[in-house]
């Protein structure tokens, strides 16, 4: 992965935290009009996923990380180990506090998709 691909992760991570906070539809990102367009799909694969714990109480950045990684381990022909890096690094960045349980949180469920995705 290059320095733009990342670039262009951050920026639908971004997107999504604002179309999930205020419902502001940016559709000048392709990418992310494909993703809203399954974002039902997408949420059932979570909460499938999770357990003792409903995607309403994870923070608005964390769901648009983790509903970002899903969309891609569902619909990207990326490594499952490349998608969960990033958005575990992403999580560190933008939502881990000092005792590091968000991103540990990230990876588990992360994974768990993973393997109900891709088996």
């Amino acid at each position: 992965m290059n320095k733009f691909e990342k670039l262009d992760r951050e920026k639908l991570i971004i997107a999504l935290y604002q179309y999930d906070l205020m419902k502001k539809e940016d559709f000048e990102i392709e990418e992310l009009k494909n993703i809203i367009e399954k974002l039902d799909e997408i949420d059932d694969i979570i909460v499938s996923n999770l357990t003792n714990y409903t995607i309403n109480r994870l923070s608005f950045i964390d769901r648009a990380i983790i509903r970002l990684a899903t969309y891609e381990l569902r619909y990207k022909d990326l490594a499952v180990a490349i998608i969960i890096d990033e958005a575990v690094n992403y999580t560190k960045k933008y939502s881990d506090l000092d005792d590091e349980k968000q991103h540990k949180f990230t990876n588990r469920l992360l994974d768990n998709i993973a393997k109900d995705i891709r088996g």
